[in-house]
């Protein structure tokens, strides 16, 4: 008898069990737009066009980077797979955008049933939280690829806007305020840097005093999605910008939204930032800049607004039980 693809390292009877096993939590996301099962080689969406008067699509792909590193040290899978929805969210969330369904790709070198399982688990978790359907996917064995232990994940999503409610930072002028609001860890991003300076002095499991946990539990924290904060505003003028602080940090990420001429002057002591980012600092003797256009340094999403309107949007906000600090005020760049 000749050499089989199992031999090669794919187990395709692995691989139907993993989808057999995620597909009632995948079904979990649905609504009564999802037209297709799970299984088939596309996902049909009925887009709600009675909804809209001149609907605008919106969509993003990204991944998670180099926290996947931390998920295979610990063995804990299942907040990946909220990472990269929330992430996703976040980013078309910046125009005004809510998501309809997302689409995730899994690369993997050899099927790990619970691994899979966990991962899927943490993207319809995600996606219920945000009322987003996971409509499709893709499981990737490739033996001999991936490291044994180790697999990537890609995420694709799509929103739509109404046209006349598109936040593109295009009104935004001098005297306008950033208000920042606060992220719950390092989100996705930095992690490299992270990585190499807190596991070459501690392991993932070592508890550390100032953090209140340990270094895999600091570093795995979910990337918070402000969709629930956010959806009430749009549509409201005075929203005039939203950046998500991803890879870039603070002044990075809100220049891709600020018109030319102007620049956002940053207080960078308008607040605290969070025990995680100082151990990385001290340890590392990372400069403040290296710091700031590597990491969110505790702020995960900023608004800008008229200076006028500053105390409603904090209002709103903490009515919603989030903090939020003014940041930082648009200038005319020098």
């Amino acid at each position: 008898m000749g050499i089989t693809y199992k031999d090669a390292g794919v187990d395709i009877e692995a691989g139907e069990s993993a989808v057999d096993k995620i597909k009632e939590a995948v079904k979990t996301t649905y609504n009564g737009n999802v037209l297709s099962d799970v299984g088939q080689f596309g996902g049909f969406y009925r887009f709600p066009r009675d909804e809209y008067a001149d609907p605008v699509l919106v969509s993003s792909t990204d991944g998670v980077g180099t926290k996947l590193k931390i998920a295979f040290q610990t063995g804990i899978h299942h907040t990946i797979g909220q990472d990269l929805v929330n992430h996703c969210v976040n980013d078309i969330l910046t125009s005004g955008a809510t998501p309809m369904f997302f689409l995730d790709y899994i690369g993997i070198g050899t099927m790990d049933e619970e691994t899979v399982t966990g991962i899927v688990q943490g993207f319809a978790t995600a996606c219920r939280e945000n009322a987003c359907v996971l409509i499709g996917g893709e499981m990737a064995e490739m033996a001999g690829f991936y490291a044994p232990g180790e697999y990537d994940v890609a995420g694709t999503i799509v929103g739509v806007v109404e046209r006349e409610n598109i936040i593109n930072g295009s009104t935004i002028q001098p005297g306008d305020v950033a208000v920042g609001l606060p992220s719950t860890g390092l989100h996705t991003n930095g992690y490299t840097l992270a990585r190499k300076v807190l596991l070459e002095k501690y392991d993932v499991d070592t508890y550390i005093e100032s953090l209140g946990e340990t270094v895999g539990e600091a570093l795995l924290r979910t990337h918070k999605s402000y969709l629930g904060e956010i959806t009430p505003l749009i549509g409201d003028r005075r929203l005039k910008g939203i950046a998500h602080i991803t890879g870039g940090g603070l002044l990075g990420n809100s220049r891709r939204i600020i018109p030319d001429g102007l620049e956002l002057a940053v207080d960078w002591k308008a607040w605290e930032i969070p025990p995680v980012f100082q151990l990385i600092q001290e340890i590392g003797e990372i400069s403040d800049n290296e710091m700031r256009r590597t990491f969110n340094c505790g702020i995960g999403l900023v608004v800008i607004v008229p200076g006028t309107e500053v105390e409603f949007f904090q209002n709103h906000f903490q009515s919603m039980k989030l903090d939020s600090f003014v940041i930082g005020q648009i200038n005319n760049s020098n």
